[in-house]
């Protein structure tokens, strides 16, 4: 039985967070990065992505499997999903597929269950649709609900065992602030009263599940290096105290839940190697000594937080 961080007995400590793909300053990438916790080191999978490609969107199935759907390079955009097994960390491709070839969406997901995959654009169209992974056989849905409305480079993440959220992005009349809500018990939309702090795009989201869902860095005319907070339940916005350690786009999160959430990657006037670490006990920011293997933008976090 997976236990939830803030549900019931202390959090277990998770196994480790991994950063893959993204560009450099010459190259779309298909490295993953895996930080290995609770030391925070840094190795490289042998494994390595079917493509070569930025702007895609991770989830986890956590203790079983991580998922990298979509991306983008320069021969166009991608519908497949590379699957990463824990804990021998091999990668498979699915036999399901996006509804369509799509970049800058985001993912999120109800541990043990299912993930989702939201938003982006298909070259021609921003998109709102929402497709669903389920874990038990890998097999892809799309969800009557869509987001309130068409959008890329969003962020995506998730309460597992009651709610996802997908916040930010980019649409048709410029960039926005307001987050959308996916319950789980029967994957219905609604939209959060809270916003983002500014409207913003190519942020990052990570979740100390049962406690509170995090929105980091972004886009919003200006790199933002402000990190929201919303709490559950009640789903209220707060603005942490601790900032990114600078103001920075195309940024990658993922979470070690009930222990702490990590920003990796992203451009500020360049691209950045570094990985910022949000401890969830006080909120508070580190550096960790270990950097991606290259400075990178457009890279995707997951984590395998372990279950017991």
């Amino acid at each position: 039985m997976q236990i939830l961080a803030g549900v019931g007995a202390a959090a277990a400590a998770g196994v480790a967070g991994y950063f893959a793909g993204g560009r450099d300053s010459v190259n779309r990438l298909s490295g993953i990065d895996k930080i290995t916790f609770p030391a925070d080191t840094k190795s490289t999978l042998a494994a390595t992505l079917t493509n070569a490609t930025q702007f895609a969107a991770g989830m986890a199935n956590s203790g079983t499997a991580g998922y990298y759907g979509g991306g983008s390079n320069a021969s166009g955009r991608f519908s497949n999903i590379d699957k990463i097994t824990f804990p021998a960390d091999s990668k498979s491709t699915l036999a399901a597929t996006l509804t369509s070839a799509r970049a800058g969406l985001a993912g999120m997901a109800n541990s043990g269950t299912a993930g989702y995959f939201g938003g982006g654009d298909d070259g021609t169209n921003f998109l709102s649709g929402i497709d669903k992974i389920t874990f038990s056989a890998d097999t892809k849905s799309t969800l009557a609900a869509t987001l309130t409305s068409i959008r890329r480079f969003l962020g995506g993440m998730a309460n597992s065992g009651t709610a996802g959220y997908f916040g930010g992005g980019e649409g048709s009349s410029g960039q926005l602030s307001g987050i959308d809500k996916i319950t789980f018990s029967a994957d219905s939309k609604s939209t959060l009263a809270a916003t983002l702090s500014s409207v913003r795009e190519q942020l990052a989201g990570m979740a100390n599940s049962g406690t509170a869902g995090y929105f980091g860095g972004g886009y919003d005319g200006s790199n933002i290096s402000g990190i929201d907070k919303i709490t559950f339940p009640a789903d209220t916005k707060s603005t942490l105290a601790a900032t990114l350690t600078t103001a920075r786009n195309a940024v990658g999160g993922m979470a070690d839940s009930g222990i702490a959430g990590y920003f990796g990657g992203g451009f500020d006037s360049a691209e950045i190697s570094g990985i910022d670490k949000i401890t969830f006990a006080a909120d508070t920011k580190t550096t960790l000594s270990a950097t991606l293997t290259t400075a990178r933008f457009g890279a995707v976090g997951f984590a395998d937080s372990g279950t017991l």
